[in-house]
């Protein structure tokens, strides 16, 4: 079967538990269709480059598809029928990606660059009783 990696971008006012909702509703549509998903990335909410139906953030959420071609025009029919997702793209791969996204590298990134920012300007290093 093609292998697919697919990128949606759902509303900012939708809560995250929606998100995951809708992420579950498209898996099963895929399921149901004779494919799988894969890998499932929530990349969080997002700025966008421009204003998209009146939004300037979103939420951005990826799948690794393994599924026929049919299984992925149903879900992509299904996600241009709904008015919480902004834009979707999919794009057909010669292999899936088994380590983490380049997105999701960045946020351990970030995360790991503040934590140290904030241990330097309080002089403390999350050792209890111990100075830095």
């Amino acid at each position: 079967m093609p292998l697919y990696e697919h990128i949606f971008m759902a509303r900012q006012d939708v809560t995250s538990q929606q998100v995951e909702a809708m992420v579950d509703q498209y898996k099963g549509v895929i399921e149901q269709n004779g494919g799988t998903v894969e890998k499932t990335e929530m990349w969080g909410v997002k700025s966008l480059a421009y204003r998209i139906k009146k939004n300037r953030k979103a939420h951005f959420t990826m799948f690794n598809i393994n599924a026929p071609a049919p299984a992925l025009a149903e879900m992509e029919r299904q996600m241009s029928i709904s008015e919480d997702i902004l834009r979707f793209m999919t794009i057909r791969v010669e292999e899936l990606e088994t380590e983490p996204s380049v997105m999701m590298q960045k946020r351990d990134r970030d995360e790991r660059k503040d934590r140290e920012r904030r241990e330097r300007d309080t002089g403390f290093d999350g050792n209890e009783g111990e100075e830095a």
